[in-house]
């Protein structure tokens, strides 16, 4: 009984943290299924809406969902700044060029938190409380509930998003063409604004979530998990928001798992690991699907 009772409460904990995970790649795979990048300063915007919400509920005292709100408006505006001056310029630019870029827009984010915050660790109040849900001996935390319940809201939202408003159709015909889509009228540019826009808005409450259930925060708070989330994206099949989701919860549990059965200090390489088989076996990840080359 012990035994099942521990598995069960890492199965709660890995799905909780993979669904961090999930809604972090949810912005990974919005950004590349349209604009075909991969924005490595994803994480690093994770930690600036964590930063915000920290001082709108600690220094101007503000209710925790008015701060979750700013931090995400904030990370937004972020987002567009972002894509404006640092990528917009590059859209003809060779996919290394892009990608050099986006570790330069990481580093410069990470050493202005520095300037700004200091390296010393914040300790980050929840958002949802401290309290925990019990079902006879297993205890489920408020911010395990509320992060689960996030992640599957924001991938229905998005679901619907994309395939039912005249914005998201928009974008998924950026994603299979965007010459032709600018020759049926769509505004290209405008179109992957907004893609950054929500990716970085998702950011701000990951990183909210991200740090209510490990609460320390950082200027390097969203290295880590930016890169696991980008790991969930390709696992799940990146382009895919089901796949995103399905790719951040396996991880999380899978993370979880090695930490509990076999090594801390092991599990991220683990969780590697296991990411090179899938991809051996199906390069496309699990719900992604082969492009083939046209000649």
């Amino acid at each position: 009984m012990g035994i099942l009772l521990g598995i069960l409460n890492n199965l709660i904990k890995g799905i909780s943290l993979g669904s961090i995970y999930a809604i972090i790649a949810l912005g990974y795979t919005m950004v590349y299924g349209i604009a075909k990048m991969l924005n490595f300063a994803h994480g690093d915007v994770i930690m600036v809406g964590a930063y915000v919400c920290f001082f709108a509920m600690g220094q101007y005292k503000l209710h925790p969902i008015v701060a979750v709100l700013l931090a995400m408006a904030v990370c937004t505006v972020l987002g567009v700044i972002i894509e404006r001056l640092a990528y917009k310029p590059l859209r003809a630019a060779p996919s290394l060029a892009v990608l050099i870029t986006a570790i330069g827009v990481s580093y410069f984010l990470q050493n202005s938190a520095l300037l700004l915050w200091k390296s010393d660790t914040k300790i980050f109040p929840s958002v949802v409380g401290t309290g925990s849900f019990k079902i006879g001996e297993l205890s489920i935390t408020h911010v395990a509930l509320v992060t689960v319940a996030a992640c599957v809201v924001i991938m229905l939202a998005l679901t619907f998003f994309t395939s039912r408003t005249k914005m998201g159709k928009a974008m998924r015909a950026c994603s299979e063409d965007k010459g032709a889509a600018m020759l049926m009228g769509i505004d290209v540019n405008r179109t992957i604004s907004m893609t950054f826009a929500i990716g970085s808005a998702l950011a701000a409450v990951a990183g909210v979530l991200l740090c209510s259930a490990y609460p320390t925060l950082m200027p390097t708070t969203g290295s880590l998990p930016g890169i696991k989330a980008f790991t969930a994206a390709v696992f799940g099949g990146i382009g895919s928001i089901p796949g995103a989701m399905l790719g951040g919860i396996l991880l999380g549990i899978i993370e979880i798992f090695a930490k509990a059965y076999i090594s801390t200090a092991l599990s991220d390489a683990i969780v590697f690991a296991v990411l090179i088989i899938v991809l051996l076996v199906k390069p496309s990840g699990l719900l992604g699907k082969t492009i083939r080359e046209k000649v």
